[in-house]
C-alpha cells in the first residue's frame, strides 16, 4: 500500500471501530513487538484458542479484519503470501496500542 492513497487522518470513530475487535487488536499487537528488521509477520488460522471457531475465525479474517486494516493503512498485507506488515499508519495508533497492551486487566 502507498502512503499517498490516504487522503485524511484517522478520526477517532476510525481507531474505534478498529480497536473494537479482539482479533484486529491481537494482530496489531504482535507487530508492535515484531522485529524491525524483518517487519512482516505471518497471519496464523489458529490465532483462536476455541478450536471449533478456527475456520469461522480464518473467514473472518480474510474478509473483514485484514481488510479493515489494511484499508486503513495500519497493516499493508498481500492476499497471495498471506503476509501482514506494519502499514503507513501503524505509527499513528502505536501509542493508543502500546497503553491499552500495557493495562489489559
Amino acid at each position: 500500500m502507498n502512503a499517498e492513497r490516504f487522503s485524511s487522518e484517522l478520526s477517532l470513530d476510525d481507531v474505534f471501530d478498529v480497536l473494537a475487535n479482539r482479533y484486529r487488536r491481537r494482530l496489531l499487537f504482535a507487530l508492535i513487538d515484531h522485529n524491525a528488521q524483518d517487519d512482516s509477520t505471518r497471519v496464523s488460522a489458529d490465532v483462536t484458542i476455541e478450536d471449533e471457531n478456527a475456520n469461522h475465525l480464518k473467514i473472518q479474517m480474510v474478509h473483514t479484519h485484514l481488510p479493515k486494516l489494511d484499508e486503513r493503512g495500519l497493516i499493508e498485507w498481500n492476499r497471495d503470501s498471506n503476509q501482514v506488515e506494519k502499514g503507513a499508519r501503524f505509527e499513528d495508533i502505536r501509542p493508543l496500542l502500546e497503553l491499552i497492551r500495557d493495562h489489559d486487566d
